[in-house]
């Protein structure tokens, strides 16, 4: 994913969810916080997965005494934390399939 494409999509997770807040009425300075935390988490997600991508879920490293060993990449595990913080935000906004409104959707629900 390019940087271009990636701010793009940034920015319309960010504007989504406020959209979302702003239908329910919670357009609220502390519930638009947790957005942020929530894209702070998203940038980290990213990273992680590129760092999968990157390496592997496994790679070659190195003991210190030279011998060459195969370790589990640590991305995959914090990745699995990441995900179940941004969840737990998006349950703390009640913002899920069931909830979710469309741009195209009314005022009426």
């Amino acid at each position: 994913m390019s940087k271009a494409r990636a701010r793009t999509s940034k920015t319309s997770i960010r504007e989504s969810l406020l959209a979302q807040l702003e239908a329910k009425g919670a357009n609220v300075d502390h519930v638009i916080d947790l957005v942020k935390d929530y894209m702070s988490l998203w940038d980290v997600k990213n990273k992680l997965l590129k760092d999968i991508k990157t390496r592997g879920v496994m790679y070659t490293d190195y003991s210190s005494v030279g011998v060459e060993m195969q370790k589990n990449n640590p991305s995959v595990r914090e990745l699995t934390g990441i995900n179940r913080q941004m969840l737990a935000i998006l349950k703390e906004l009640d913002i899920n399939t069931h909830t979710v409104r469309s741009p195209d959707d009314s005022d009426e629900m």
